[in-house]
């Protein structure tokens, strides 16, 4: 059960940044920034939409499912998906810091949960997985 709300706070979390750094990306849509940012870097949109669109409905996603996840293929499901998400918040950092080079603590803080997701999802699910005879 601990697992579960530290991981539901943690999508939190990520929601809260997502939301955040959403409601910039609009405004940088309609030319309400004053000076750069990482919203308008092409790596901000890596999927067609703003990454935060994504975020704000993936967090809310994982908190659900870590407290309905049952049997299998949900638990493969959900360790794809967190799994997914941390490799993308890799190129994401490293886009930050050799590409962009701009501060973006929202954006951090993002990927420190994504990355965090990743661990406690797999060491909460992946044992229930592998316990499963064939």
């Amino acid at each position: 059960m601990l697992f579960r709300i530290v991981i539901t706070l943690l999508c939190g979390v990520g929601l809260y940044a997502s939301l955040f750094m959403l409601a910039k990306s609009r405004r940088a849509e309609r030319g309400e920034l004053r000076g750069p940012s990482v919203v308008t870097s092409p790596r901000a949109r890596l999927f067609g939409v703003p990454n935060a669109a994504i975020g704000a409905v993936y967090y809310p996603a994982v908190a659900f499912a870590v407290w309905w996840v049952e049997g299998p293929i949900a638990i493969v499901v959900l360790l794809a998906a967190v799994a997914f998400a941390a490799a993308t918040s890799l190129v994401l950092a490293y886009s930050l810091l050799f590409i962009t080079r701009r501060a973006c603590p929202y954006c951090w803080t993002s990927h420190a949960v994504n990355w965090l997701l990743l661990l406690l999802c797999g060491w909460k699910f992946l044992p229930n997985l592998l316990s499963r005879g064939p």
